[in-house]
């Protein structure tokens, strides 16, 4: 089957980018916190990214200028809107079928009896208001005609004012465009507002002042350890575990949840040749429940990596989690070497991104939660508040104690680890 035009282009690039590094796709895919398989796939067009946050670190590590990354992040876009990653197989949730129900809807079809809508003639029914004519017949109230005729007055109804306008349709108030564009802005504003303080808790005016920040980021959330290491726990056995780039659509579908764990990549880069200074990352807890009591399903069959990047491990059940900086290992320099932790400040700027990954574990709660980033520059300071897409908190449970599964790509179903030792 041909490849899309728009995905051959947006793989060209990332090929480009790798031929000017020179380094291997298992190099690079260390440096990138991806497999090799996988960034040969980005390579290949056999897969697109689902997050443009792991194109642009592949750009800034292979020397990409400003122009470069913008067209780089354009055929993403383009190819990205391609290939989506495709919804798992429906056999595996029988319960969604029903979903094509909605045929019912053309049951609206008696809704042509607007015809009747003639019946408004009846309306010129008025016209019986010549009836005075009669009146005509007694003398004295010829006089008083003129007044009966003020009940002509409901006539204003259509409005002649409105007609008197050129162009306006007398149907129309002309009050309706007062606003203009102003009110559309207006009113989207108001509903930017309001969501954002039904989501996650914070002053309005905290979260406006996080626009004219000096620096921009990027979030990573369904990252994997070491490229394919990951549990989610889920309510229905679901279908078989997808790789590593399409984990969000594929969790999405099932209403997975981490399990154990979350990983979360942060991006941040300064908007100009200026220095932003990160001053520190901290833990916000929104919601602590009781672990959930689902099964966990591991999207690996017991993959490692030759490289532990540094982090910062946050622990989700002490009353007032906080973000330690950890030290990382690369067991691929001989006998292996300590990647030093770096504790804040960091300094960003346009041409000098920082990357932060935050580890965040619990055992005992099935917790929602976020961070926030405090910055300073030019003599000014603000706070960014960093969570998923939509404004969303993170989200991440126990699952200590839970039936775990694996799957069998030679039965290609889910497996206890029982059952895994015995075919072994």
């Amino acid at each position: 089957m041909p490849k899309d035009a728009t995905v051959e282009e947006f793989a060209g690039l990332v090929r480009a980018l790798k031929a000017r590094d020179g380094r291997s796709y298992e190099a690079l895919g260390r440096r990138l916190s991806v497999s090799a398989s996988t960034l040969h796939r980005y390579c290949s067009g056999a897969t697109v990214p689902e997050e443009f946050a792991v194109v642009d670190r592949l750009a800034l590590l292979c020397g990409a200028d400003e122009e470069e990354r913008r067209a780089l992040e354009v055929a993403w876009s383009r190819a990205y809107r391609t290939r989506r990653p495709r919804v798992p197989e429906p056999g595996a949730w029988p319960e969604r079928a029903p979903e094509p129900q909605p045929a019912p809807e053309p049951e609206p079809g008696p809704e042509p009896q607007p015809t009747p809508e003639p019946e408004r003639a009846p309306e010129p029914q008025p016209a019986p208001e010549p009836q005075p004519t009669p009146e005509p017949a007694s003398k004295p109230q010829p006089a008083h005609k003129p007044e009966p005729q003020p009940a002509s007055k409901p006539r204003p109804e259509p409005q002649p004012v409105h007609a008197r306008v050129p162009g306006l349709p007398t149907e129309r108030r002309p009050r309706r465009h007062r606003w203009g564009w102003v009110g559309a802005v207006g009113a989207a504003l108001a509903v930017v507002v309001t969501l954002g303080a039904v989501l996650l808790p914070g002053k309005p005016r905290e979260r406006a002042a996080e626009l004219p920040a000096p620096l921009t980021w990027t979030v990573a959330s369904h990252v994997w350890k070491d490229g394919c290491g990951h549990t989610y726990l889920v309510e229905r056995t679901p279908p078989p575990p997808p790789e590593a780039v399409d984990a969000r659509s594929w969790a999405a579908a099932q209403g997975a949840v981490d399990g154990g764990e979350t990983l979360v990549r942060i991006s941040v880069q300064g908007r100009s040749s200026d220095a932003v200074v990160l001053q520190a990352l901290h833990v916000r807890v929104v919601d602590r429940r009781g672990p959930l009591p689902w099964p966990a399903y591991r999207m690996d069959e017991g993959c490692g990596g030759a490289v532990t990047p540094r982090h910062f491990a946050v622990d989700l059940d002490r009353p007032r989690p906080l973000a330690r900086p950890v030290d990382g290992f690369d067991a691929t320099d001989g006998d292996g070497r300590t990647i030093p932790a770096v504790s804040f400040p960091y300094a960003v700027t346009a041409a000098g991104p920082e990357e932060l990954l935050v580890a965040a574990r619990t055992a005992g709660c099935d917790c929602r939660w976020y961070l926030e980033l405090e910055w300073s520059s030019q003599g000014r300071s603000g706070t960014v508040r960093i969570t998923d897409r939509g404004g969303l908190p993170f989200r991440t449970s126990g699952a200590a104690g839970r039936p775990t599964y694996a799957y069998d790509t030679d039965s290609r179903r889910w497996i206890t680890a029982e059952e895994s030792g015995q075919s072994g």
